[in-house]
């Protein structure tokens, strides 16, 4: 209803529908306000729908953060201002409409990324909301991969906290553009010119201010009414935007901050000119330089990634967010602004490029799979190249299968809207596809491969068990579900103690994970207590071998396989290579072989934990022309591994964790013997405001159980810390011997 505006009558239908429930909603604004929101929105829509299916009017942000940034209320400022919807939600009160989960609404925290499209003035943004904490951060990863642009949400108040280091990396890892927006300036302790400089210093970026807050943080420690923050000063256009209450009104610059605003300015340019020619060559003659000029370079500079924007405001109070809006639109890419996505031809190897037009071949990427529970399986793509219509055949080119496509959709977080078409540079899903994250769909014409999506390794583990031989099915199945929406997500069996045990990237994840599976799924089952994760992995390059030969009556069994095993940069999983030299072994057997070294990878050598980091080379090997199958390969394979991984000098790896603890400076001192005491290596110390020390270390997953309640007996309740995943590391000698004598 919303975005179908392409003539007259539908224009009036969606006129008459809002004038129909204006009464249901009149207690909340003016009848003035209703309908000029009401008749800007349906002019805006009617103009722009024909504009906004060219990729030049589209912008794909992300909206990320550390956990309690407020990335989900500055959302919901930003569907009310584009007209989505017709009262802002509230994360307190559970009414927000990319938080819809019944969890997401309880714990007052985003679960799963939502995508929501709106529009803004004559452009379509298709907004990804992403959680803000550690052990969600796949769902961050996998949006930022087909994102053309992020705004970046910081508290004031706090600056730059842990998670928003990591999404900042991830941003840089896809060379994903950015703006900044310094959030909660009505609160006790909000300073815009701090964050920026933690910016710079912790981030590394270049920090451009284009706005300077006009007001300070609350007079009376935060109290309702009580923030002083009541507007901005748009430094290019040289004007102040102040609110009173929910409306914005343009005026010149107070007087008493005339001067402040030039010198801020003045510090605008000469960053500009330190990217920007013309803007350095006319700041030096001493011209005077239009604000066009200005917001021309100021696009060019952030979209090769040597600045960043940085506004300011406050998504609670409604107070920045129009402003922030005209800056996606000014300063993030389009998707023709961003580099064409490179793929592989998936026979010769060759480089095929993807360009951002609706005439070339079909090229999509498969970015999420959810599972809904009225419309069945939905899986999320990003269209790079050519479009995708309902009815279509295409290819997932990873399976090697023509799949037709069913309905596609639009979405609004738990809403639809059913489309014909998504063109190049969208994001839309498709419904009842069969497909995996990460893989390709591709015209046949054109086959290509588009690069998967990386995701880090589980750091810890819970054993899992149904209340009832009735909900074992049931729990095969929902895990099964779970671990295809979520790549980070496993399920394996012991051998040892034959439980099902699922792995995630911390007890919250795996917590909400369960939760989901006796909500959704009706499964009743018991769960153990949180084990950490490991992993081995080999320290040297080794050449190995494995012949099957088994003689059963009838045909036998017989397989020959020739390995090269080398470990791999950390993270970087497992890596099968073939590299035979004629027909010592059928090219129809290969497979097998790598499915045997998958299989083999489940359990080590020391303490039966999965291998990873190991790229496994098959180089020789031989068979029967009767007795050889996949079956005898893929045991041969299996055989090999095993053997080459003991003599390769394997070891246990453990998940280190960067933990950052923030505490009164009277008990940093106890703070660092603690941590010191668990194993940790303490990399950095700094003050922060009002009397606090913050304490950054590297410390094992391990030793952090009950880290909570040792941290509040020494800091006498006042400190607080936050912990994510940073590496794995070797484990101590004491700890490998304990973990072998425990499986032994």
């Amino acid at each position: 209803m919303w975005y179908n505006f392409c003539n007259e009558p539908r224009r009036a239908r969606c006129l008459c529908v809002w004038q129909a429930d204006y009464k249901r909603r009149s207690h909340l604004h003016s009848h003035q306000q209703q309908m000029d929101r009401l008749l800007l929105y349906v002019n805006q829509s009617t103009e722009c729908i024909m504009s906004r299916n060219h990729p030049e009017h589209r912008r794909n942000i992300g909206i990320i953060a550390h956990i309690d940034a407020g990335k989900t209320t500055l959302t919901e400022r930003i569907l009310y201002h584009t007209g989505l919807t017709h009262r802002m939600g509230d994360v307190d009160e559970g009414t927000t409409v990319t938080d819809f989960m019944d969890q997401e609404r309880e714990r007052g925290i985003t679960i799963q990324s939502a995508a929501v499209t709106c529009l803004w003035h004559d452009h379509q943004i298709n907004i990804i909301d992403t959680p803000g904490h550690i052990d969600f951060t796949a769902e961050v990863q996998r949006s930022l991969r087909v994102l053309d642009g992020g705004v970046v949400v910081l508290d004031g108040v706090a600056g730059v906290e842990p998670q928003t280091e990591t999404v900042w990396r991830q941003a840089d890892r896809y060379g994903v553009p950015r703006i900044g927006f310094v959030n909660k300036m009505d609160r006790t302790g909000a300073d815009f010119w701090r964050t920026l400089d933690m910016v710079t210093r912790r981030l590394g970026a270049r920090a451009v201010a284009i706005q300077m807050p006009i007001g300070s943080s609350p007079v009376d420690g935060g109290g309702q009414g009580g923030g002083t923050f009541r507007g901005v000063v748009d430094l290019i256009g040289q004007r102040a935007i102040v609110y009173e209450d929910d409306e914005q009104t343009m005026t010149g610059i107070p007087s008493e901050l005339q001067i402040e605003a030039r010198r801020r300015r003045e510090q605008l340019i000469e960053q500009l000119a330190d990217v920007n020619d013309e803007v350095a060559e006319r700041y030096l003659e001493g011209e005077e330089l239009p604000p066009e000029l200005l917001h021309a370079a100021l696009r060019q500079a952030t979209l090769a990634g040597q600045v960043v924007p940085f506004l300011c405001g406050t998504a609670l109070r409604n107070r920045g967010v129009q402003p922030l809006l005209d800056a996606i639109v000014a300063y993030l890419p389009s998707p023709l602004d961003v580099l064409a996505i490179k793929g592989q031809d998936p026979v010769s190897g060759a480089e095929v490029i993807c360009q951002a037009d609706e005439s070339e071949p079909l090229a999509a990427l498969v970015f999420k799979i959810n599972t809904d529970p009225f419309v069945g399986r939905l899986a999320y793509l990003r269209v790079y190249s050519g479009t995708l219509r309902r009815g279509q055949s295409v290819i997932n080119v990873n399976r090697g299968e023509k799949v037709r496509i069913g309905r596609l959709v639009r979405m609004f977080a738990d809403r639809r809207e059913e489309v014909e078409e998504i063109g190049a540079g969208d994001i839309g899903a498709v419904l009842g596809l069969e497909a995996s994250t990460g893989e390709t769909l591709c015209a046949a014409e054109r086959p290509v491969v588009l690069e998967k999506i990386a995701f880090p390794a589980p750091v810890m583990s819970v054993a899992i068990k149904p209340q009832s031989r009735a909900d074992q099915d049931k729990m095969s199945l929902a895990l099964h579900r779970l671990a295809e929406e979520d790549p980070t997500f496993q399920v394996r069996q012991d051998s040892r103690t034959r439980e099902t045990v699922i792995s995630g990237m911390g007890e919250l994840h795996l917590e909400v994970l369960v939760e989901r599976m006796k909500r959704e799924f009706k499964v009743a089952a018991e769960v153990g207590a949180p084990q950490v994760a490991y992993y081995e992995t080999i320290t040297r390059p080794v050449t190995c071998e494995a012949r099957l030969k088994r003689q059963t009556g009838g045909h036998g069994q017989f397989a020959h396989v020739v390995l090269e095993l080398e470990p791999l940069e950390a993270g970087s999983g497992f890596v099968f290579e073939e590299r035979l030299r004629g027909m010592v072994i059928p090219r129809q057997y290969v497979p097998a072989v790598e499915a045997g070294l998958r299989d083999a990878l489940e359990e080590g050598v020391l303490a039966k934990h999965p291998l990873v980091d190991i790229k496994a080379t098959l180089v020789d090997g031989s068979y029967h022309e009767v007795d050889s199958s996949d079956r005898a390969f893929r045991t041969a394979a299996a055989m090999a591994l095993r053997d080459g991984v003991a003599k390769a000098g394997p070891i246990i790896l453990e998940p280190i964790m960067r933990v950052e603890v923030i505490a009164p400076e009277d008990c940093t001192g106890d703070v660092i013997g603690d941590l010191s005491a668990r194993g940790g290596t303490i990399v950095g110390i700094g003050p922060r405001a009002n009397g606090l020390h913050q304490v950054t270390a590297h410390v094992p997953l391990a030793a952090m159980f009950g880290y909570a309640t040792s941290l509040r007996s020494r800091t006498q309740g006042r400190g607080t810390f936050t912990m994510e995943f940073d590496h794995y590391a070797q484990v101590s000698a004491e700890t490998a011997q304990e973990l072998m004598r425990r499986c032994a």
